[in-house]
Formats: structure tokens, C-alpha cells, sequence
């Protein structure tokens, strides 16, 4: 299937794996992936991240499979779950620095456009969020519109 703001068709890079038991080869228990989680929360690591320091650094293919939860089920068990989930919060990024970008070129209708796309893109996330309750009915996003 192709893309929804761009013309070309592609496959996500990387394959979970098949079995949902845990490796024989990891030898962390489920209570310390849910510490080193809780650890790296607090240092300030957003879910993704964790996900992939455990990955990388201590050889935890999948936290579901070792800890029978997932990393947010395991931040919102120790109130550490961040207040915006995080795809809708790099996407109120990227919008916030092509507004910046659009203050100071006027005349980048590119950018423009594309900051139109992405700004249609938070608008339907924020509708997904608040439909299954990961956001208060009442939250807006601050969308200063600062290219009209």
C-alpha cells in the first residue's frame, strides 16, 4: 500500500519475532526488565528508546514476551506514563520548527504545504487519542498558525 503523503510504496525494516515465549538465551527475569523500564523512565527515556537500549545494550528482543506486559502497560503501573503519547508528541514537534522555519521564510510554499499535511495528521491522531481515552476530551493541541 502506498504511502499517505508521498507517492512511493515500502516495508517496514525490522520483523518481531515469531515465538511469544521468551528466548532460552536471555537471562534477565521479568522483575529486573521491569526495573531497568522503570529506570530508564525515570532518567527521562521516552518508551521507543527504552525499547531499544533494552534492545541493544542488555539483549531483550521483546519486553512482552519476558515480562507478559508491554512498556507502557509497565510506565502506567508506576505512573510514569508521559501526559502525550509520543508519536503525536514528535509531531507537534516537527510542526512547531516548520512554523519557526515559515516565520522566517515567508515564501517556502513547500514547507507550507507539508506543515498543512503534517498539521492534518495531529488532528487525526489527537481524534484516535481522545476516542480511546488516552486523551481528556477537552485537550486541543497548540497549533499557532503563523504562515496565513
Amino acid at each position: 500500500m502506498a504511502r499517505m503523503h508521498a507517492r512511493r510504496r515500502g516495508k517496514s525494516g525490522s520483523k518481531r519475532p515469531l515465538s511469544k515465549a521468551p528466548p532460552s538465551w536471555v537471562k534477565l527475569t521479568p522483575e529486573e526488565v521491569e526495573s531497568l523500564v522503570v529506570k530508564y523512565a525515570k532518567e527521562g527515556y521516552p518508551p521507543s528508546m527504552i525499547g531499544i537500549i533494552l534492545r541493544d545494550q542488555h539483549g531483550v528482543p521483546l519486553v512482552k514476551q519476558i515480562t507478559g506486559k508491554t512498556i507502557k502497560q509497565i510506565l502506567k503501573e508506576n505512573n510514569l506514563l508521559p501526559q502525550i503519547p509520543e508519536d503525536l508528541e514528535n509531531l507537534l514537534r516537527r510542526a512547531r520548527r516548520m512554523r519557526v522555519h515559515l516565520g522566517k521564510h515567508k515564501g517556502d510554499r513547500y514547507n507550507r504545504h507539508r506543515l498543512q499535511l503534517v498539521e492534518a495528521k495531529i488532528h487525526r491522531l489527537v481524534k484516535y487519542y481522545k476516542r480511546i481515552g488516552e486523551l481528556p476530551p477537552d485537550w486541543e493541541p497548540e497549533l499557532v498558525y503563523a504562515y496565513k
